[in-house]
């Protein structure tokens, strides 16, 4: 069988620039993928694509509308997206391409009628926590970053230096300030490009950058 460009993106399996989609049932569930790769670095969505790979084909012509409500009405700003229908083994495959967004954070509209940020981690969309939404937030403003350096960044670097990583509330507990004011601090240094924030499925925590740019 020759190659076909769908078959060598399921081939790479689901990541996070990659998602599979068996099926639209819901415009808030694709909603949050949308928004994801917005936040992120981009990505590609196949539906009608199985988890495990599998092509199944999209059911029917309402799941492409379905993908535009998402967008319309589920994500803020505006998600933009590109679509093209791919047919492969006999089944139509849907391929949704989203760029990573110039006005980030992105949100999605979720059930309980709050607008909620998520971001892409390996293959799992997982929401933003109030930091990064923080660094966001900041990121267009034009003047540097200065940082008082007391008693309290000293307390952060050591303790940084000495285990490697720390969580939000480690800071808190060995700088003695308030949550409010780890954000903040945390904020700083992320912006400074001295320190990155890691996310996984349990926690989030803050490590010195590998690189320094």
């Amino acid at each position: 069988m020759k190659s076909h460009h769908i078959t060598d993106l399921i081939k790479q399996g689901e990541n996070q620039s990659l998602d599979f989609k068996f099926e639209i049932s819901d415009s808030r569930k694709i909603a949050r993928t949308l928004v994801a790769f917005s936040n992120t670095d981009g990505g590609t969505l196949l539906i009608g694509v199985k988890d495990n790979g599998v092509i199944a084909g999209i059911r029917s012509e309402e799941e492409k509308y379905m993908v535009e409500t998402a967008a319309l009405m589920y994500t803020r700003p505006m998600v933009r997206y590109a679509t093209k229908e791919w047919q492969v083994e006999g089944k139509t495959v849907l391929e949704v391409v989203i760029a990573k967004g110039d006005e980030r954070p992105y949100f999605a509209l979720e059930p309980s009628g709050r607008w909620m940020a998520y971001i892409r981690v390996k293959d799992q969309n997982l929401l933003a926590n109030r930091v990064l939404l923080k660094v966001w937030e900041k990121a267009p403003e034009e003047d540097g970053v200065v940082i008082h350096y007391t008693e309290k960044e000293r307390l952060f670097l050591d303790y940084l230096d000495r285990n490697g990583t720390v969580t939000l509330a480690e800071l808190c507990e060995v700088a003695g300030i308030s949550r409010h004011k780890a954000e903040g601090l945390l904020v700083d240094f992320i912006r400074m490009k001295i320190i990155e924030m890691v996310f996984t499925e349990k926690e989030v925590y803050y490590r010195f950058r590998e690189t320094v740019q």
